[in-house]
């Protein structure tokens, strides 16, 4: 059975990887293991050492401790709003989103985010 830490680590390492834009293939190969093993790291069904977890941060050009930030709070149930996942930041969806929404020029992102607000609004 998986450790809820163990999860929540993996899913850290999930989000930072997809937000710098970094494959499970090219962590591995930094890493020096399989890409294999960073998907079983990323569900939290291994658990990751802590020289492999300095590795990583290494890799992914963070702390260890970013890989803990929020663990306090993911551990207090919050109620789950319809149609929005708990951890919208671990959605790959989402952060390709967040990702596009930042390449698009200023005075256009305002633009969407208002259009984007009001949809909400209605919906």
């Amino acid at each position: 059975m998986t450790h809820p830490v163990d999860v929540h680590v993996g899913k850290r390492v999930r989000h930072r990887r997809w937000l710098i834009g970094m494959t499970q293939q090219q962590l591995a190969e930094q890493v020096g293991i399989k890409f294999q093993q960073i998907q079983k790291y990323e569900t939290g069904a291994n658990r990751i050492s802590a020289s492999r977890l300095w590795d990583i941060a290494e890799a992914l050009e963070v702390s260890v401790s970013f890989f803990f930030e929020g663990l306090e709070e993911s551990q207090k149930a919050a109620p789950e709003k319809p149609g929005i996942p708990a951890d919208i930041m671990g959605d790959k969806e989402a952060l390709d989103l967040v990702r596009s929404y930042y390449a698009i020029p200023e005075n256009q992102r305002r633009r969407l985010f208002e259009l984007a607000r009001v949809l909400s609004d209605v919906a």
